[in-house]
């Protein structure tokens, strides 16, 4: 009777393929599942894509968004992958390899979508941010600056998921960052001074700047320095930190228009407001000079010799402010001949006193 239920009841070894075929077939399973959902997501992902192309028209179309998802559907296989694995009766020491290595994988599509998103966010907003210039600077520091972050955070997963001692690998991180900060200390302070000039913008590419004498034209923002081409055609290279701790003057903010001034003396016994009409109509009368805001003349002091009169008015453009100051001095010396307004020399009279007291007696 015995061997008649032993031929129907299965030995081990068929107790040992069944238990396989089953784990197989169940890992099958869940990888297969992983697929499915890693489908419906990337149709879904299209599905939204095509809305949010509508919403920000065009800034974040379908291929920007397959680019940065396609990583997380590759991820959602893997971790099925994973998952299958991790439940089958496999050797210990393989288990940890094969896990070892679907981990890591994993953790490489997080870190390349998350850099991808950096990227495309970087890309459409930098500009926009930064302007197109400092954006040139600015753009790929922060890219490789982000790199670097997401790679140490990756790294610092990895080792602490394979049970490694991260504490002595921060701190060796920390003592190394603290010894090139005193090291580069110059170097730090200009750049970070550029970051806060990209930032603040107290002046452009293209402006006209004064910083103590020197007065010239920006040619570029660097992130260690700024390069300016002055108005003898010298290139001047100035440090931002110098540039953030000093007061300058921006010529073209808040707009580019400049000031001129001629500054005169007419002779005591002038008709002052004769005078400063005469000056105001001349100006009006010179090209280059704008009508508004008008000129203005003012009698601002006595002096030894004259009456002291100032002349401001406006040009287009700073650059044209010296010619115009000619045309200006030209025109005013025309006028006060025609007028009969004299422009004094300085004189001085000297008075000298017959000494009567120790006058020689004949």
């Amino acid at each position: 009777m015995a061997d008649i239920w032993s031929y129907f009841l299965p030995d081990e070894g068929d107790i040992f393929y069944l238990f396989w075929a089953k784990q197989m077939l169940i890992s099958v399973l869940i990888v297969g599942a992983a697929y499915l959902v890693s489908r419906f997501a990337a149709l879904l992902v299209a599905r939204v894509a095509h809305r949010v192309n509508q919403v920000t028209k065009g800034e974040w179309d379908e291929p920007t968004l397959a680019r940065i998802c396609a990583p997380l559907l590759a991820l959602v296989n893997t971790a099925g992958l994973y998952v299958a694995i991790r439940r089958l009766p496999l050797p210990e020491r393989l288990h940890l390899v094969i896990s070892g290595i679907l981990f890591i994988v994993n953790i490489c599509l997080l870190a390349t979508c998350a850099y991808r998103l950096m990227d495309e966010a970087l890309k459409r907003y930098g500009k926009r941010l930064a302007g197109e210039e400092m954006s040139r600077q600015l753009i790929p520091l922060v890219q490789k600056i982000g790199s670097i972050f997401l790679f140490g955070t990756a790294l610092i997963i990895t080792l602490k998921h394979f049970n490694y001692d991260i504490l002595s690998l921060v701190t060796a991180l920390g003592v190394g960052s603290l010894a090139i900060g005193l090291a580069a200390k110059d170097t730090l302070a200009n750049m970070i001074s550029g970051f806060t000039l990209m930032i603040d913008l107290p002046f452009r590419i293209g402006d006209r700047i004064q910083l103590g004498s020197q007065v010239g034209e920006v040619i570029d923002i660097g992130l260690r320095s700024t390069k300016i081409k002055s108005l003898d055609n010298s290139y001047l290279i100035v440090p931002n930190s110098e540039l953030c701790n000093t007061l300058l003057i921006n010529q073209d903010l808040p707009d580019s228009r400049g000031k001129g001034k001629v500054v005169l003396g007419v002779a005591y016994g002038t008709d002052v407001m004769l005078a400063k009409r005469v000056l105001v109509d001349t100006a009006k009368a010179v090209p280059g000079v704008l009508a508004e805001p008008a000129p203005e003349a003012f009698f601002t002091s006595f002096g030894d010799s004259a009456l002291n009169l100032t002349l401001l008015f406006w040009t287009e453009s700073y650059t044209t402010v010296f010619g115009v100051t000619d045309r200006v001095n030209c025109a005013i010396l025309e006028s006060f001949a025609q007028n009969g307004i004299n422009i004094p020399y300085p004189t001085r009279t000297v008075f000298f006193e017959k000494d009567t007291n120790h006058a020689p007696q004949n």
